[in-house]
């Protein structure tokens, strides 16, 4: 089962964290691509325990996936993601 995710990475310090708001996940590395491949080890984890006791079903709908005809799709779509200022 393959699933397309948001990813979000930043610099905080002088390590990089990697995040993936669709399961509330994140993880850090002392480079990007450490980051990234550490958030994919934990995102797999999660994944099979929670096919493991059977909640899988649960997790992905929270996740908002909804499963259609068999193929798992996200609700919604990320299609920008941009810094902006605010003055009060």
């Amino acid at each position: 089962m393959k699933f397309k995710l948001t990813e979000e990475l930043w610099k905080e310090g002088n390590m990089y964290v990697s995040y993936c708001p669709e399961f509330d996940i994140a993880s850090c590395g002392e480079t990007v691509d450490q980051a990234k491949k550490n958030l994919k080890e934990v995102i797999l984890i999660n994944l099979e325990e929670a096919q493991k006791i059977g909640t899988l079903d649960k997790l992905l709908q929270e996740a908002g996936f909804d499963k259609t005809q068999g193929i798992l799709a996200l609700r919604k779509e990320l299609v920008g993601f941009t810094p902006i200022e605010v003055a009060l």
